[in-house]
């Protein structure tokens, strides 16, 4: 059975088997449409942490710039793989473990995921970047360009609960991040597979949800029953919170 996706406090060395990658930069993905149309369905930005309250100057040495795309049309939900049994106070060390495994045991630039979200649905900013702009991630083999991953911390395989705020939470930054190109959350979007690791081969377009789960497109379990579950409930609040239409 592979692992939900990126191991947190008790199995940082099972990294290897993680869907994550850090790729290379898609020139075409990156060049912004000649002509955007108007935002129509925009939902506001829920409250963020900022990175600075997980990771200090300090620890960071050596980090390249980030890299960017034109927008973003699609979300990845990712499960951490870690304990659930948490407090929340202790989410920044958490996410400042996981940090410590990408780029330590895989020498990754910087933490893979976009943002990160706790039990009790705090949102916290992830990769580094910038909290409103289309950073590009490493949490989804093949598919890092024009998506945002998101990634719950705990494990949600089958029979576990998810907890209503980080469901809220999800849907919240779902629906804040996919209106910014106007998307439909429960819509399908196009996306082209830069690395033949993911599901699809590379150069591959492949319609897929727009607000995802990891599985959709990687070979994996992440982000893992229980969570893949609630995710027509989280693309439906997500679509209400957008002012769209039932």
């Amino acid at each position: 059975m592979l692992l939900g996706c990126v191991p947190g406090l008790a199995a940082v060395l099972a990294l290897v088997l993680c869907a994550n990658g850090v790729e290379s930069t898609v020139g075409a993905a990156a060049r912004a449409d000649a002509v955007r149309p108007a935002v129509v369905h925009q939902a506001p930005r829920p409250r963020i942490v900022p990175r600075s309250a997980w990771l200090d100057d300090d620890t960071r040495h050596g980090q390249p710039p980030p890299r960017y795309d034109d927008r973003v049309v699609a979300v990845f939900v990712h499960h951490t793989d870690s304990p659930n049994g948490y407090d929340c106070a202790d989410a920044p060390r958490i996410i400042r473990y996981l940090y410590a495994g990408q780029t330590g045991s895989r020498d990754w630039d910087d933490i893979g995921y976009n943002f990160l979200v706790d039990r009790c649905g705090t949102i916290y900013e992830g990769r580094a970047g910038g909290i409103d702009r289309p950073v590009t991630g490493a949490h989804t083999q093949g598919f890092n360009h024009r998506t945002t991953g998101i990634a719950a911390l705990g494990t949600f395989t089958a029979g576990v609960p998810v907890p209503k705020a980080m469901t809220d939470a999800i849907a919240a930054l779902a629906a804040w991040k996919l209106g910014l190109s106007d998307t439909d959350p429960r819509t399908k979007v196009r996306l082209t597979s830069s690395n033949s690791h993911s599901r699809y081969a590379a150069g591959t377009t492949a319609a897929l949800p727009a607000l995802a789960g990891h599985n959709e497109g990687y070979m994996t379990s992440c982000p893992g029953a229980a969570l893949t579950a609630r995710l027509p409930e989280i693309r439906q609040q997500a679509a209400r919170l957008q002012g769209r239409s039932p």
